[in-house]
């Protein structure tokens, strides 16, 4: 077992570890959750403390004076001779439910002692001296088998009896039932903190709270609460004080610290008095301090908690509270669905060995999706960020701000309120399989090799049921989820050594050829400069101050363009791998805003500019992310099944298909309704977007090389290349040909397809921020530096078979050949090499192994964020955006802002025109 160890005394951390701790810690939590929803007295109920729900008394203009005397051991941080502090104090019932005072409880007190802004210090204690639970896992277990009062509660003792035994099982019962008793005043009880803090570096001490030997005793117990009425009339008529007292760790026998059965109350340990609590006279109840969250580990480090039931109350209380603030929420799924759900992963898990999901009737196809992202949910959510073990202490977080709580914060903070960090800019790549960095195989083989043979465009392949606006698109989307901070070249610069077949490689614009290519390093840790949130940020940015507005609008010209800089670039949110496509993207979404805030403006006259843009860009970015679920998605992957499915993601099962409703409601009941209808849920993993997401989106073969432009009228603007179309150029070209003319050229055009021997070859010798990169290079050098498996790896993380032979990978003869020639086995093969190579299912815009990673992300976007679930709702984005929202598509979206276009544009804007 692991220990450290003070003094005479010591913590044991569960498992054996803090890192084995802190997951039993998260299940504790999710079981303190589950014990809330089972409180409730109605399913639509608000959700209610699991323990101490009921307030009885709460003032914040108490103070605690430290005793003139205190003795020199005990004068540590703020405890100081004669020293008052300002202090919240809150009386409550112990009970999760709702109780009238005249029935038997324990009952509780927490102090908030405020020493500064960035000072405070929670005591939490009870009015028993001793826990029923030893530990933090019979802590939740049986706050679950008695949560919910009535018959479930006896038959979740017994349960119990199973899960700890019947001996602990019925010391917690006799435990209970002996300290829940009647009270006549909280004001005359002696109240326990139970568990221990560190009081200075060597010292361990418990604490409590006991009221002056003078005290009076209560009245009748007249009424439901009257707890509340009998402490408002005493303080009427003077004072009500408390001793705060300590008791000194003696051994682990006598005051053991990870034990919290054991009674501290020993001739060894006696009370100290240290302190005097003054609750003035006239103090009334306040809601305000109800309100608090009060943690324990609201302190200093100087009287950090002790104990593994301690260590559990960050956690647990953490979660307690968000979740009763809709700032956590947990999604249980019936016991049907549960069942169901594991014979159906178990029954398709067989069925895939020999017949893959596409190749199954629509509709136990969708059953296959749904299983399998089951499976992944499960298998594939690997956090990377840092996690706190053990727990540390902490100021007291100040509560979230209505700005915080109804519009998104440019840098993706706060959408998460529990984690405000969660997904903002900073925040680490995830992974969906696990990281595989092999130094030996960096260079192995040649990445050079590797893109000439392999990924090199030799002759242009259109992807015939797509247009250039479903490549542009994805661009604009990537840039809006994942940026990866990179040093400029001669920074810690990646060196690739040329083959012999390469004579040299010039590295910046006009240099020297050199014999290796140089690419700028990333910074390390890898973290997203955008927000992993679906934000908008591409059209935002990340720092309010970089967009130009002219009030709730962004700035544009008369002709409606976006504004450019001194170096000929668009002012907007992001604008690195500028070219038409992104110009003409961000023109348009630019333009809808500007809509949007009039017709606010229009609806709400009394809103300032701040709210009108900051409920556009909500009412943007949830459009940004309808279209590509049930627009885009559909038109890469052209099958039946996909487009029910990504539209079950968004609207929900058709009220008349009653075939996929039966099938939802018996194995995921969540399903029937569309993402928007339901609540926030990381499946266990704090959301990021991942490495593996990365990958699976490089699909630079979209791009062509070429592009013909006409207008719908039959003008023809002529021929340009990519390299024509590009940085500065781009806002000149789209200016003179206008946008109508620019997205109609690209909707009656293809894109590449994304395979083998088709990437662009504008890129292969790219201009970029003062280096010149051959990105298909790049593309292979990043995926590997990043840990990112190989191919046959990757597929075996994401359950899909391995490939043995080339010719599986492949059909194509001449491929296979170039594939053996490259690669010295195939277990060798780069990942996005075998993404290209593999045959997509049929309609699919790219593979099935690339599809995985896709079933898992694309809800997972939407499912995590509060502003697509939770609070998408009317309060948030008025009733007039969310029906925008419903009444919008792609072609609606293209239509407004360029009438010219309204008989030619399909009703899947991304299918070719």
């Amino acid at each position: 077992m692991s220990t450290v160890t003070r003094a005479q005394w010591r913590e044991v951390y569960l498992g054996g570890s803090p890192e084995a701790e802190r997951r039993i810690f998260d299940r504790v939590a999710r079981q303190i959750m589950l014990t809330q929803l089972k409180n409730r007295p109605t399913g639509d109920a608000p959700v209610v403390a699991g323990f101490q729900a009921k307030g009885t008394y709460a003032v914040d203009d108490a103070h605690l004076r430290f005793a003139d005397d205190l003795p020199a051991e005990l004068q540590v941080g703020f405890a100081r001779p004669g020293a008052a502090y300002r202090t919240s104090v809150r009386f409550s019932n112990a009970e999760g439910r709702i109780l009238d005072d005249r029935e038997p409880d324990l009952r509780g007190a927490a102090l908030r002692i405020t020493v500064s802004d960035d000072e405070q210090h929670d005591l939490l204690m009870t009015n028993a001296p001793v826990s029923h639970a030893r530990d933090a896992r019979q802590f939740a277990e049986f706050a679950v088998a008695t949560a919910g009062g009535g018959v479930g509660r006896y038959t979740g003792l017994a349960k119990l009896a199973f899960v700890l035994g019947p001996g602990e099982t019925a010391r917690i019962v006799r435990n209970v039932v002996a300290a829940r008793r009647r009270i006549t005043s909280v004001a005359t009880e002696t109240y326990w903190s139970r568990t221990p803090i560190m009081w200075g570096g060597h010292l361990a001490v418990q604490y409590l709270l006991r009221p002056f030997p003078d005290a009076p005793e209560g009245g009748e117990r007249d009424g439901p609460d009257f707890l509340t009425s009998e402490m408002e009339n005493r303080l009427a008529e003077g004072d009500v004080r408390f001793e705060l007292c300590v008791q000194r760790y003696r051994s682990d026998d006598e005051t053991p610290i990870e034990d919290a059965a054991v009674d501290w109350r020993t001739p060894g340990a006696p009370p100290e008095p240290i302190a005097v609590l003054t609750i003035r006279a006239g103090s009334c109840d306040n809601p305000v301090v109800h309100g608090l969250r009060f943690n324990p580990w609201n302190t200093t480090d100087d009287f950090r908690p002790l104990g593994n039931l301690n260590r559990v109350r960050k956690a647990a209380y953490d979660a307690s509270a968000a979740h009763r603030d809709r700032q956590r929420w947990l999604t249980e799924a019936p016991v049907r669905n549960r069942l169901a759900g594991a014979a159906m992963r178990t029954v398709f898990g067989a069925v895939n060995r020999f017949r893959p999901w596409h190749r199954l009737p629509d509709a136990l196809a969708l059953l296959n999706l749904a299983s399998l992202r089951d499976v992944l949910r499960r298998d594939n959510l690997i956090g990377t960020g840092a996690v706190e073990a053990p727990p540390r202490v902490r100021k007291a977080p100040p509560p979230s701000t209505d700005e915080q709580r109804e519009f998104r914060t440019h840098e993706g903070r706060f959408n998460d309120l529990s984690e405000p960090g969660m997904g903002a800019v900073g925040a680490g790549f995830g992974r969906n399989v696990p990281a595989d960095r092999r130094a030996d195989l960096d260079n192995q083989p040649n990445p050079v090799t590797v893109s000439r043979k392999l990924l090199h465009r030799e002759t242009f392949r259109p992807a015939t049921t797509l247009n250039i606006l479903a490549a542009a698109w994805i661009q604009f989307q990537v840039h809006d989820w994942v940026v990866h901070a990179r040093h400029p070249l001669g920074v810690d610069d990646v060196r690739v050594p040329l083959p012999p077949d390469v004579p040299g490689w010039a590295n910046t614009p006009g240099g020297q050829l050199e014999p290796e290519m140089r690419i700028g390093g990333n910074v390390v840790p890898a973290a997203n400069v955008a927000s992993h949130w679906w934000d908008g940020s591409e059209v935002y940015g990340t720092n309010p101050g970089l967009l130009l507005r002219d009030g709730p609008r962004i700035r544009l010209s008369p002709e409606g363009y976006l504004p450019v800089d001194v170096d000929g670039s668009e002012i907007t949110g992001f604008n690195e791998a500028w070219w038409l496509g992104l110009s003409g993207m961000h023109t348009l979404f630019a333009r809808e805003h500007n809509l949007l805030c009039d017709h606010l403006k229009d609806r709400n006259p009394g809103w300032d500019d701040e709210r009108l843009y900051q409920t556009a860009r909500l009412i943007v970015a949830a459009l940004i992310a309808k279209i590509h679920t049930v627009e885009w998605t559909p038109a890469m992957l052209a099958t039946n099944v996909l487009e029910r499915a990504m539209n079950v993601n968004w609207n929900g099962v058709p009220p008349r298909d009653w075939l996929s409703r039966a099938g939802l409601w018996l194995t995921d009941v969540n399903a029937l309704r569309g993402i928007p209808e339901t609540n926030p849920d990381h499946h266990g993993t704090p959301f990021s977007l991942t490495e593996d997401f990365v990958t699976v989106y490089r699909m630079h073969p979209l791009i062509p090389d070429d592009y013909t432009f006409r207008s719908v009228d039959g003008a023809e603007f002529g021929h340009r290349s990519f390299a024509e179309l590009q940085g500065g150029r781009a806002d000149d070209e789209l200016r003179a040909m206008g946008l109508s003319s620019v997205l109609y050229s690209f909707g009656i055009a293809h894109p590449g397809a994304i395979t083998l021997h088709n990437y662009p070859q504008a890129l292969l010798n790219l201009e970029r921020e003062g280096e010149m990169i051959d990105l298909s290079v790049v593309d292979l050098v990043r995926n590997r530096r990043r840990g990112v498996p190989r191919y046959n790896d990757f597929r075996e993380a994401l359950h899909l078979p391995r490939i043995k032979r080339w010719e599986d990978l492949s059909p194509d003869p001449e491929t296979v050949d170039r594939l053996r020639a490259v690669y010295r086995s195939i277990d060798e093969v780069d990942t996005m090499v075998g993404l290209f190579a593999e045959t997509p299912p049929p309609g699919f815009a790219f593979s099935d192994t690339a599809f995985r990673v896709f079933i898992l992300m694309a809800s997972r976007r939407l499912q995590s964020d509060r502003f697509l679930t939770a609070d998408y709702r009317a309060s948030v984005y008025t009733q007039f955006g969310l029906d925008w929202i419903a009444d919008s598509t792609m072609t609606s979206l293209i239509r407004r802002h360029c009438p010219d276009l309204e008989g030619v544009v399909p009703s899947n804007a991304f299918k070719p025109w």
